[in-house]
């Protein structure tokens, strides 16, 4: 299993973008929910015993853009749109519509997401492909190694008035500058990935066996799953947070995907949690 944040607004482009896609920054924004369902597999479903507090929804039900964008992007509630549609006029003031799109307290949003040193290298690289410099193709890894460090090399000429001395320095700067700014951590995704001898087995295996395969998968990810809610998931209450106390269980969102953003055969699920959870009180 890996794991990787989630933030609220937009600032999961960094998993979209960082992360799956090899660092292309010239991808440009990709949707939380395009990231996991934009290639047609099939629809994920809500899981979790927590799923259980959240009126309107039961674990199994399918996954929508906008129930993900309500959830991970703002912290309301997955079915904020609709419920708000369901109040008339007449009910339309502020106190009906916190109750009808609140999950606990809003997440914030913070300005400024991303770095300007991530926006300037993004620039250099879409000029460089504008000029015809890069062909069709992607930049590659050695070409956007490049443009960083000419990006660095200014950035740290900005702040110390001087030359970089060395490698070290040079890496540091872009360390530094590429860290994604301060957010609101909406969730985590935990992928699931049995060993590639599994995927390759289930790719050429006949139907039968092929389903059983997944079904051990699933039946994995599913004991991952029920050991953290039994283990590892809490919250905490008071002042700065003193008390942990337990909670329902999680909310998350299972997306089974069957291949690799390459193409090759590769079963993996991908389990959006929600940082939001219910106390055993309500």
């Amino acid at each position: 299993m890996s794991i990787h944040k989630l933030s609220a607004g937009s600032g999961y482009d960094y998993l979209t973008r960082q992360v799956a896609a090899l660092d292309a920054t010239e991808k440009g924004h990709v949707g939380l929910a395009s990231y996991y369902t934009e290639r047609g597999e099939t629809p994920g479903a809500w899981i979790g015993s927590g799923v259980a507090g959240i009126d309107g929804l039961s674990p199994g039900d399918p996954v929508t853009a906008e129930q993900m964008r309500a959830l991970f992007g703002a912290g309301m509630h997955p079915l904020a749109a609709t419920r708000l549609e369901q109040l008339g006029a007449a009910d339309l003031n502020d106190v009906s519509v916190r109750a009808a799109t609140r999950l606990g307290a809003p997440f914030k949003v913070y300005a400024s997401e991303v770095s300007p040193f991530r926006i300037e290298v993004a620039k250099r690289i879409a000029t460089r492909h504008a000029a015809g410099q890069l062909g069709d193709d992607p930049a590659s890894a050695a070409v956007r190694a490049r443009v960083r460090t000419e990006v660095a090399r200014e950035f740290f000429r900005a702040e110390h008035g001087r030359d970089p001395i060395d490698a070290r320095e040079i890496a540091a700067t872009i360390a530094k500058q590429s860290r994604p700014r301060t957010q609101t951590v909406a969730g985590y995704d935990l992928t699931f990935s049995p060993v590639k001898s599994v995927s390759s087995l289930w790719a050429v295996a006949d139907p039968h066996v092929a389903a059983q395969i997944e079904l051990a998968h699933q039946a994995a990810v599913r004991d991952a799953l029920t050991f953290i809610e039994r283990h590892a998931l809490f919250t905490r209450q008071g002042r700065n947070g003193v008390r942990q106390v337990n909670v329902t269980g999680l909310v998350a969102g299972a997306f089974t995907h069957r291949d690799s953003r390459a193409g090759d055969p590769d079963l993996h699920t991908h389990v959006a949690v929600a940082n939001k959870v219910q106390t055993l009180d309500g």
